[in-house]
């Protein structure tokens, strides 16, 4: 069992029409056929949806993806069309919501990886392959690979497992030929992104993007390049053979994984709120991500 520990309503705005609760953020369609999109301040882990919830994670989340969008646009067109409010929106949405285009979403979690760890190292350990892809003997948690793979997974509901699947896979279900430009366009985004990152003392270990058709034209959807969809790694602490310190949400893991959280999590019973030092770590942590990786201070 999992999901949502307390599901949300969502909040009715005149002139939208509500679609879907998502592990994060709540979708709506205006009256233009535009898709709105607001990020909650909602974190998920294990598979669950948590009742606590991380202040300015949504802000966060939305205004670091602006800033990658802009810097991405050459590679590859985003959906965002505006970032103004929607009239009649409540006042806390301000930051953390974005008007975008209504895209034909293809449904497959396009994820790069250009660092070994997570389910990757798992099946490596297996059979040393990661989505079919072959990989050198000898490599450990946090090897950084040869070149960055392009290892798809299958999109999933909330409260279940996306799943690794092999290209060809991915290829049999959407087609041959978007499946290679799914290929080229992630391992070009994450290329870019790899870098940026690095100049700021940080590694991108891999990360995950979502993509939509705007007639022929692929087009990056969803967030981009944020610690929900990417593993950041201090780059001055890297070292393989362990896991690595990360910007991400960590602490919410280890806490829950924890004696004194008191929850099993092969149970099915819901995890149980967090405590106010692990939501003060965790924010401190998305908040330290987006200001070296932007060079601007939070506020």
């Amino acid at each position: 069992m999992s999901g949502f520990v307390e599901k949300p309503e969502p909040i009715e705005v005149p002139g939208l029409v509500h679609l879907h609760t998502g592990k994060v953020r709540e979708l709506y369609r205006n009256e233009a056929g535009d898709l709105v999109m607001v990020a909650s301040d909602r974190i998920s882990a294990y598979d669950w949806v948590l009742p606590t919830e991380i202040p300015d994670k949504g802000r966060i989340l939305t205004q670091l993806s602006l800033w990658w969008f802009d810097r991405l646009s050459d590679l590859v067109p985003n959906h965002v069309l505006s970032t103004d409010l929607p009239a009649g929106a409540p006042a806390g949405w301000e930051g953390r919501t974005l008007v975008c285009k209504n895209l034909e979403m293809i449904p497959v979690e396009c994820v790069a990886r250009g660092y070994l760890t997570g389910s990757g190292l798992a099946e490596y350990q297996e059979t040393r392959t990661v989505c079919g892809l072959a990989l050198p003997e000898g490599l450990t948690d946090g090897s950084e690979l040869p070149a960055p793979i392009f290892t798809p997974a299958t999109k999933a509901e909330v409260g279940e497992h996306d799943e690794n699947v092999s290209y060809e896979e991915v290829a049999r279900q959407v087609g041959a030929d978007t499946a290679a430009r799914l290929r080229q366009a992630t391992l070009a985004v994450y290329s870019r992104g790899r870098d940026i990152a690095r100049e700021r003392g940080i590694i991108l270990a891999d990360t995950k993007f979502e993509f939509g058709f705007d007639g022929e034209t692929l087009v990056l959807a969803d967030e981009v390049l944020t610690a929900d969809s990417s593993r950041f790694w201090p780059a001055d602490r890297w070292e393989p053979g362990r896991a690595q310190p990360s910007y991400d949400k960590q602490f919410v893991r280890d806490w829950l994984t924890s004696a004194e959280s008191g929850w099993d999590r092969r149970s099915e019973q819901p995890p149980p709120p967090l405590p106010q030092q692990v939501v003060d770590a965790t924010r401190a942590k998305y908040v330290e991500a987006y200001e070296r990786l932007t060079g601007t201070n939070w506020s």
